[in-house]
């Protein structure tokens, strides 16, 4: 009879943990920035149908890489989780917290077992709060542990090189320009050091933010607003108006006093 093959648990945790890294590793990387009105997320993907940034809940977002089956699973799961714990209790209820603790659950639960393999994807759960110190950034590994983070994230691809570059330049303050900028610069290195040109049309661009009236703070920033905004455009009209001269105060007998109308109304 021969010897069944052993091998140890710290061996056997150790390959699953190797394998759902370079699942994750082959994705292209997400970009999570706080600024100064909410929390922008900033994907590489071409796609239009495949998202990788969703609304879960009114103050809620989620992100992912990896594999679009298994995050899009999780992504329902939080989505059902949220609906039915906000219509039990209170909407307020249903908090970015809540969700990771339930993700992380799944995830560590499905990591362990070995009956089927890990799952290849690495998330991010981010609430906007009233203002920026109340906001909630957590990313939770493949193997169900979580990571409460502040300012900037990334994830997949060459993650650790985005992250130090995010560390170094991310301020408390910026702009959605600014934030949008220093994420494109980020996404743009490649991990031999050689720099890309990322277009409008490559990126998936969504926010959380705390100024909207609605309930729901998510909204996609897509077609000529992404552009202006990556073009540095994104400085509001009144500013520019501020700059020309005054007005007389008496206009001429005949002219009509309206005021003047933005581009986009």
């Amino acid at each position: 009879m021969s010897t069944p093959f052993y091998v140890s648990p710290q061996q056997a945790m150790a390959d699953r943990a190797e394998f759902a890294r370079k699942g994750i590793a082959r994705g292209r990387s997400v970009v999570v920035l706080q600024y100064t009105d909410g929390i922008v997320f900033i994907a590489e993907n071409p796609s239009r149908a495949l998202h990788k940034v969703s609304e879960i809940y009114d103050r809620i977002a989620f992100a992912a890489v990896g594999k679009y089956n298994e995050f899009e699973n999780l992504r329902i799961g939080g989505v059902r989780y949220a609906d039915l714990r906000g219509y039990t209790y209170d909407r307020d209820d249903v908090t970015a917290r809540g969700l990771a603790n339930v993700y992380a659950q799944t995830l560590g639960t499905i990591f362990s077992s070995v009956g089927e393999k890990p799952y290849e994807v690495e998330l991010i759960v981010a609430e906007v709060g009233a203002d920026s110190s109340e906001d909630q950034i957590y990313r939770l590994p493949h193997d169900g542990s979580i990571v409460d983070e502040h300012g900037a994230v990334a994830v997949g691809g060459n993650s650790d090189q985005i992250g130090s570059y995010l560390d170094q330049r991310h301020r408390d303050g910026m702009t959605l320009a600014e934030a949008l900028k220093l994420a494109v610069e980020s996404l743009s290195r490649d991990s031999n050091g050689s720099d890309r040109q990322l277009t409008a049309e490559q990126l998936e661009v969504a926010v959380l933010d705390r100024t909207r009236p609605q309930q729901r703070k998510f909204k996609r920033i897509l077609g000529r607003q992404l552009s202006r905004l990556l073009e540095g455009e994104g400085a509001p009209p009144s500013a520019e108006k501020a700059e020309k001269p005054a007005a007389p105060a008496a206009p001429a007998e005949g002219d009509d006093d309206l005021p003047e109308l933005d581009e986009d109304v």
